[in-house]
């Protein structure tokens, strides 16, 4: 189906940091003043792919940026994070919660791997569950290109996974930003878009 011809059933479509609390008009970014309409047209523009993975035999996994709390719910928040994001309170990003979620367009996923920095393989069991479904090609798509997609794609490639980027299933908070992540992955990832990976998989 890709290049490199791996089939759909050891393929996954990695869906990075799609949120309530992130893209949700009551989730915590949109609290904040943080929303963004780029980023919020995602879910709808993914859902078809993920419906023919599904259909197909292919895996959906998903990371969750999570906030870990500590004594009282107070969570651990790193302090470059509370300088750019100082909206985030108790509860934000809690495991378990409804703002750590998958959006409901792209539930459920398959696989399911709390993150607690940019790249979702750091500290986390993402490699293991990939190893374990047998998954060796994974579609990315998510928020926001330059951070959580760009570290975690590198990641996938450090760890000789076939890894393909979405172009239009990504997004960040600037059109220019995002691009200049694209092309910063070009060396490392095959770069397509949901139209062409749709079509690949289906055939249609």
């Amino acid at each position: 189906m890709m290049a490199g011809a791996i089939p759909i059933s050891e393929t996954a479509l990695l869906l990075c940091d799609l949120q309530n609390d992130f893209i949700h008009p009551k989730g915590a970014y949109a609290r904040g003043g943080q929303s963004d309409a780029t980023i919020a047209a995602l879910p709808a523009r993914l859902a078809p792919l993920c419906q023919a993975m599904r259909a197909k035999g292919g895996w959906i996994a998903s990371t969750h940026f999570t906030l870990v709390p500590g004594k009282g719910g107070e969570p651990f928040i790193a302090e470059h994070l509370k300088q750019m994001r100082p909206f985030l309170r108790k509860g934000d990003f809690a495991p378990a919660s409804w703002g750590q979620a998958l959006v409901d367009e792209l539930a459920p996923s398959d696989l399911m791997v709390e993150k607690i920095g940019y790249d979702a393989f750091w500290n986390s069991r993402l490699e293991w569950a990939l190893r374990k479904a047998g998954i060796r090609a994974l579609l990315v798509a998510g928020i926001v290109t330059n951070g959580g997609v760009a570290s975690t794609v590198r990641g996938a490639h450090v760890r000789e996974f076939e890894v393909t980027v979405l172009e239009d299933g990504c997004a960040a908070f600037s059109a220019a930003v995002h691009q200049a992540a694209i092309e910063g992955l070009r060396p490392v990832a095959r770069i397509t878009s949901i139209e062409q990976a749709l079509l690949e998989i289906t055939g249609k």
